[in-house]
């Protein structure tokens, strides 16, 4: 069955922009939690332009559900995975210029790297996933890297302007979600997922969890965070093949 593990970076995106201490991205995770999300996503960035290595922290302490943390594969923030020991880190590329994560992780043009980091980070008992394009090479290169999970990129998808696209994006994604699975690996998916387009990406075989923030954030800006998780988590469900 498939979960959500609901993205709180953009709460923090909101503290940071009268640096101040409200919202609290950490208040936000429980209230996500209590809304039913299993699981929650902190991207702590090298530049720490939203959340901190404190919100980490102090989400390590308070969380009752799983905490992925999102970071870029340097030794810098391995010591901060390795110091705080999240559930699950997933290794994502990092641009300072870009307002977002926009591309997939090059695991096989850094394998050597990228295997040295989940290495270190399972040998201090936390899971590893890598978040790429769904391309049949990264899958390839994610397995020979020793992740347990990739994490679908499914920006293509979700941008796709036209239905003949956005199915020809889907249907990559199943594509893709298989050849992972054959190899091993375990399968989530994220990036511009929203309360129209997640269904079908909910539905793909063997999916086990969405990362979902940004829509869910702004649904609550109108409706209430329980009421925004609770809804994303029904599409969820309805989706789910089991």
């Amino acid at each position: 069955m498939t979960i959500l593990c609901v993205n709180i970076d953009h709460v923090a995106t909101l503290r940071e922009a009268r640096k101040i201490a409200e919202p609290d991205p950490v208040a936000a995770a429980l209230l996500c939690e209590l809304a039913g999300a299993r699981g929650i996503t902190l991207h702590v960035r090298e530049d720490r332009r939203h959340a901190k290595e404190r919100d980490l922290e102090l989400l390590m302490q308070t969380a009752k559900t799983r905490v992925n943390l999102e970071m870029a594969a340097t030794e810098d923030m391995l010591k901060i995975a390795i110091k705080h020991r999240p559930h699950q880190v997933t290794l994502v590329p990092e641009r300072r210029e870009e307002v977002t994560t926009e591309g997939g992780l090059d695991v096989a043009g850094h394998l050597k790297k990228i295997k040295a980091i989940t290495l270190a980070l399972q040998d201090s008992g936390i899971r590893v996933s890598l978040f790429i394009h769904p391309d049949e090479a990264q899958i390839a290169a994610s397995s020979e890297a020793g992740a347990e999970f990739v994490e679908l990129h499914t920006g293509s998808y979700c941008n796709a302007r036209e239905e003949s696209s956005q199915k020809r994006e889907l249907e990559r994604l199943i594509l893709v979600a298989k050849a992972a699975q054959d190899l091993g690996l375990r399968v989530n998916a994220g990036h511009g997922l929203n309360y129209r387009n997640v269904k079908p990406v909910a539905a793909i075989y063997g999916m086990e969890e969405l990362n979902i923030g940004h829509s869910i954030i702004s649904h609550a800006v109108f409706v209430g965070l329980d009421r925004a998780v609770k809804e994303m988590i029904e599409l969820i469900l309805e989706a789910s093949p089991g």
